[in-house]
């Protein structure tokens, strides 16, 4: 099951990305005093009480203007909102009720979705009577809280989390393997699905973004059961579109979210793009396990090196996942589609491999033996022990003397140790470094 979805939506300059990255615990969004610094839809991971969900960062919604980016951001913040579970609509309590904020309102009510009214920059108690003037929108009782200092954000939460199912926790846990294809559009994404489904299940078409939603089927094989999610194609943006248009990407990224395992599908008779290397390097950074499948290979006018070349190129490009295994097919004819399921089975049991202590430590013991860590400033790392705590992905925790003497290519030659010695190919690892309390 899907993360709910929490939009934050408004008009500009009303404090939305500075809340945002309140409950992302980090700074993501740019947040300047200019109107519309925003112009893009920015995800994050949060939590309140027992619910994990995902926070949207809209552009504002300008009201009026038919500049191309204004109406393109009015367009993408209607599209965090169709996704949302629910809306939080902030206003600026400083400046007042605006008639912009009215239509805005009106936009909301037509959504029929929750709206959960936020009244923000209410810094101190006597800025609280400015908060009454919103209960005019006709939205439900306002809530005063102020996002730079953190105040009231608890109060607000609980507001949105009262319209998550109660017997749902998101926990995403079913014993399908969860596949998750993602690429620029005409890839050959659906066509590849259909052909392991063996039937038209997902529409298949020249046009790019045929697939406006991610669509899921299941299969069951010799490899196991597994859930085939086809994504959105990303699309190859022009000059003009570069700064307005990354937005039909949501759905891609809270796929990769619920994957156990993300394919990565590439033309070859085009290539990879900077949006192939930005998807996957998402998927990268949550340690899922991937693969790269280039598909057309049938295409391609070939002799004995043009495959090893093509992967070279390939591995240079995506050089931040050298354990991410290549296959080339033809969606089209059937060429090594029987492979794909084959191979995503060894990525996913590698994703959920477990290591048992003893053997663990043992091997770090050796490669510390092998290569000693190097001293940083005038202390040198101390590993004491490793134990697993995780799988999907595999999570190590290692604790050590001081913690800032981790140096970051002593931590990749650990991570090559692990991965020579346990055949991690095909998935991402997680290590931690713990100070042991003496």
């Amino acid at each position: 099951m899907d993360r709910p979805i929490v939009a934050i939506v408004g008009r500009p300059n009303v404090g939305k990305s500075t809340l945002f990255n309140k409950l992302a615990g980090k700074r993501i969004s740019i947040v300047e005093d200019t109107p519309g610094v925003t112009r893009d839809r920015i995800y994050a991971q949060a939590e309140w009480l027992k619910y994990n969900f995902t926070i949207i960062d809209t552009g504002g919604i300008e009201t009026e203007g038919t500049d191309v980016i204004i109406s393109q951001m009015r367009r993408q913040a209607q599209i965090a909102i169709d996704t949302a579970k629910v809306i939080i609509f902030i206003v600026d309590g400083k400046e007042g009720l605006t008639p912009a904020d009215r239509e805005v309102a009106q936009m909301l009510r037509k959504s029929n979705k929750p709206v959960v009214l936020v009244v923000n920059k209410i810094d101190n108690l006597k800025d609280e009577n400015n908060a009454y003037e919103f209960y005019n929108l006709g939205i439900g009782d306002p809530i005063t809280i102020s996002a730079s200092q953190g105040l009231g954000l608890g109060d607000m939460l609980d507001r949105v989390v009262q319209h998550f199912d109660e017997d749902e926790n998101y926990s995403e846990e079913d014993e399908n393997i969860k596949i998750a294809f993602v690429g620029k559009p005409n890839v050959g994404k659906s066509s590849l699905i259909n052909k392991l489904l063996g039937e038209e299940r997902v529409i298949v078409s020249d046009i790019p973004g045929t697939t406006r939603d991610s669509i899921d089927s299941y299969i069951e094989t010799d490899e196991g059961k597994f859930t085939l999610i086809d994504t959105a194609g990303l699309r190859r943006k022009s000059k003009v579109k570069e700064q307005i248009e990354r937005y039909s990407v949501i759905r891609t990224y809270t796929a990769i979210e619920r994957a156990d395992v993300c394919i990565l599908m590439i033309d070859s008779t085009d290539g990879i793009s900077e949006q192939d290397e930005k998807i996957i390097g998402y998927a990268h950074e949550m340690s899922k396990a991937i693969m790269v499948v280039v598909n057309k290979w049938d295409l391609i006018e070939k002799d004995t090196k043009t495959m090893d070349f093509f992967k070279k190129n390939l591995q240079y490009n995506l050089s931040f996942m050298p354990y991410a295994p290549y296959l080339f097919i033809s969606a089209k004819s059937g060429q090594r589609v029987q492979k794909v399921l084959q191979i995503a089975r060894q990525c996913y049991d590698n994703y959920n491999k477990r290591i048992k202590t003893g053997v663990l430590n043992d091997v770090i013991s050796k490669a510390v033996m092998m290569k000693e860590p190097p001293v940083v400033g005038t202390k040198r790392l101390k590993i004491y022990y490793v134990t697993q705590t995780g799988t999907k992905p595999p999570t190590f925790v290692f604790f050590v003397n001081d913690s800032s003497t981790i140096h970051f290519s002593y931590e990749r030659y650990i991570e090559n140790q692990l991965r020579e010695s346990f055949d991690f190919s095909g998935t991402g690892i997680k290590m931690e470094f713990r100070e042991r309390k003496e």
